[in-house]
């Protein structure tokens, strides 16, 4: 460093608290929101953010609550979530969510407080091993020991957080180094500590060798993840030239719903246990199968030794150690989703490939024969909701809004995949990977801090929802008109169905002997209840609670006993799916006549 320059930093430098670092590094990283809950050890933190007025502070009910709305805010902004805990049980009510963002790939600051460090270790007052706790569940995580460390620690976090394969990142700070003081350092003063720098881009010449794999194909399949949603509007955009160049049908994970169009006649719809007929009977069938951003979980592949068998696989994913991790990749390309498939769609277009136009016919042809079979078709019921109903009316009556879905994890989760469609990316937000009841309340209020005008809308479960109930009382006090949509059919309704299916029907401890009036529940938070009971007043009911800018909590009394279907029994194959006319035992059973578990 010259003289200059060296003067220069000298003069702008500040010296303040641990406190006020953390503070200022915050904004200086560009963040406006974050969500916590006080407590002791981060009692000098909480004072500092008092004198800081760029930033807002979102005030939740528990701290899962707080991880929750975290990454809906990440998940819907393409920004990093941060949380605020406090030591001890702050850090372990936060750690369900941590678990959830780093399943989900969702990039999370998650800042709790600490003991101070001369009593680390001697089981003090809310003292627990943050760090031991949350290493196997974070992306990376520190325990900050000096403050003089603190600004580049916090800097280097929001870094590793965001970059590469996102996820959380932990940083732990002892109540005494928040007293302490220090020079405090900007993003360009610090020079980081690690060498963590993701490879982005993919390897020419296995992007060349997937584009000629990709021409010979008689039967593509293109199948995305939630790899795609975090590369961004660049990522999305090369998803559908490719599908436009190659023809290919296009399918997608839980997570990856909205990078591609639902309205576009190659979309066939989620793949998976729940995914539609004709996109489980393609990945089956396939000869070429071109994953992006997507990681084979169990979910989508059923039985592994019967997954896809037919097909050679190139796989594209910014995480190296998940290409090849549960199914063997032909071809693995390590590198940003939308980088690689930008250079592929380049090698495609200068090789002046062009799919096989005859064979596609036939797969197309063979495409809409399983389309015929309208796997997501249900009974129709007069008296009753049938809860697929419900989505089909909330969706209708919500096109054209601008609508951002959240929603807990069930059976309601997966109807809300099924019928409700999306066209752009960053409008859906669910648990994947780890399927957390009660995501999507706390999840909503995050939506709704980063998008105020929007409509934001949790599909929920009676079950999942009383999981984190207590946020609505967030959402009243912050002024955030979400609205909670409840299927209400009184059952844990996933686990009701495999007990019926796979279980003999013995139904331990599935029922919900006493749930809450939600309306009045509504109310006692000071939102507002509404309850629908027949597909007649249904449609009024939905328009009332969308026209409402106040929380509302919607009690849609929904069929009981009503299974989701597709359904992939655990064991079986892609193209040995259950359809809903077949809901006897019989259809679970092997051939052994042993039941499926």
């Amino acid at each position: 460093m010259t003289a200059q320059k060296t003067l220069q930093a000298e003069a702008t430098a500040e010296t303040m608290t641990g406190a006020e670092m953390l503070v200022r590094a915050l904004v200086d990283q560009g963040v406006t929101d974050l969500f916590g809950y006080p407590g002791g050890a981060v009692l000098p933190i909480y004072d500092a953010l008092f004198e800081e007025p760029r930033l807002r502070h979102v005030l939740v009910r528990h701290e899962q609550g707080a991880t929750h709305a975290a990454e809906g805010y990440a998940r819907s902004t393409g920004k990093p979530g941060v949380v605020l805990v406090t030591s001890g049980p702050g850090a372990t009510n936060a750690v369900t969510g941590i678990v959830d963002a780093l399943m989900d790939s969702i990039p999370l600051v998650v800042i709790t407080g600490q003991v101070p460090t001369h009593l680390i270790g001697t089981d003090a007052f809310q003292e627990c091993d943050t760090i031991g706790i949350t290493r196997p569940c974070t992306k990376h995580n520190y325990l900050v020991k000096d403050v003089a460390d603190l600004p580049r620690i916090v800097h280097e976090a929001f870094h590793i957080a965001t970059s590469g394969r996102p996820g959380p990142v932990v940083i732990d700070i002892p109540k005494d180094v928040q007293f302490a003081k220090g020079v405090y350092q900007g993003p360009g003063d610090v020079r980081f500590s690690h060498n963590y720098h993701p490879r982005t881009k993919g390897e020419a010449g296995k992007i060349a060798e997937a584009a000629q794999m990709i021409a010979g194909a008689r039967r593509p399949v293109i199948y995305y993840g939630g790899g795609v949603i975090n590369a961004g509007a660049r990522g999305a955009a090369a998803l559908r030239k490719l599908a436009e160049l190659t023809g290919a049908p296009v399918t997608s994970t839980l997570m990856g719903l909205g990078a591609f169009p639902a309205a576009n006649p190659q979309w066939l719809g989620m793949v998976g246990m729940h995914g539609s007929f004709e996109s489980n009977h393609v990945m089956h069938d396939c000869d070429v199968m071109i994953a992006v951003g997507s990681r084979f979980d169990d979910r989508v592949t059923g039985r592994l030794d019967a997954f896809s068998p037919g097909s050679r696989k190139i796989h594209i994913d910014i995480d190296p150690s998940s290409i090849g991790k549960n199914v063997r990749a032909d071809v693995g390309i390590v590198g940003d989703a939308g980088s690689v498939l930008e250079d592929l769609i380049a090698a495609w277009t200068a090789r002046k490939f062009s799919p096989d136009k005859a064979a596609l016919a036939a797969w197309w042809k063979q495409i809409d024969a399983w389309r015929g079979r309208k796997g997501f078709a249900y009974k129709p019921n007069p008296t009753l909701i049938q809860p697929q109903y419900a989505i089909e009316r909330l969706y209708a009556l919500t096109r054209g809004k601008d609508v951002y879905i959240t929603t807990e994890v069930g059976q309601h989760q997966m109807w809300a995949a099924q019928f409700f469609h999306f066209e752009e990316p960053n409008r859906w937000m669910t648990s994947g990977g780890l399927g957390t009841m009660g995501y999507g309340l706390p999840a909503a209020v995050g939506v709704q801090i980063a998008h105020p005008d929007s409509l934001v809308i949790d599909i929920a479960g009676d079950a999942s929802v009383q999981m984190t109930m207590q946020e609505m009382s967030t959402a009243v006090q912050y002024d955030l008109p979400i609205k909670i949509f409840i299927l209400n059919n009184e059952w844990m309704g996933m686990v009701r169905q495999w007990q019926q299916l796979l279980h003999g029907e013995r139904y331990s401890h599935s029922y919900s002997e006493s749930l809450p009036d939600f309306v009045k529940l509504a109310e006692a938070y000071g939102g507002v209840g509404l309850r629908a009971e027949h597909p007649d007043e249904l449609d009024d009911k939905i328009r009332q609670m969308i026209e409402v800018r106040r929380p509302v909590i919607f009690d849609c009394r929904v069929v009981k006993e009503e299974n989701c279907f597709p359904m992939i029994p655990s064991g079986k194959a892609h193209n040995e799916m259950i359809l809903g006319e077949q809901q006897d035992l019989g259809s679970v059973i092997d051939d052994a006549g042993k039941k499926l578990v």
